[in-house]
C-alpha cells in the first residue's frame, strides 16, 4: 500500500512499516510520504495497493529496507530510511 502522495504528488517516502500481509499477493508493507492527516487517510481514494517494484520507482530509497521483517519501521532522515526505535 502507498499514499497518493507518493504515487500521484511525487513525494519521497517519509515513513513505512511491514506489516503480517492481508493476502498472497501482499508484502506487508506500508508507505507513507509521512504527513497524510487522518482524514485523507480516511478516505481510500487516497491510497492504493501497488506492486513493491512500482513503490520503488517512485523511491528508490526503499530498496535497502525492504528484506526487513514484520514488526520492522523506518522514517526518512535526509535522503536514507532509517530503523524507528521500538517498533
Amino acid at each position: 500500500m502507498a499514499t497518493d502522495r507518493i504515487t500521484v504528488d511525487g513525494a519521497p517516502v517519509g515513513y513505512c512499516y511491514r506489516e503480517a500481509p492481508s493476502n498472497k499477493m501482499d508484502s506487508g508493507w506500508r508507505f507513507f510520504a509521512g504527513d497524510e492527516s487522518e482524514a485523507y487517510m480516511g478516505s481510500s481514494s487516497n491510497h492504493g495497493i501497488y506492486d513493491i517494484n512500482t513503490v520503488a520507482n517512485y523511491d528508490q530509497a526503499i530498496i535497502p529496507v525492504l528484506g526487513a521483517p514484520q514488526g520492522s519501521a523506518f522514517e526518512r532522515i535526509g535522503k536514507k530510511l532509517v530503523p524507528v526505535e521500538g517498533a
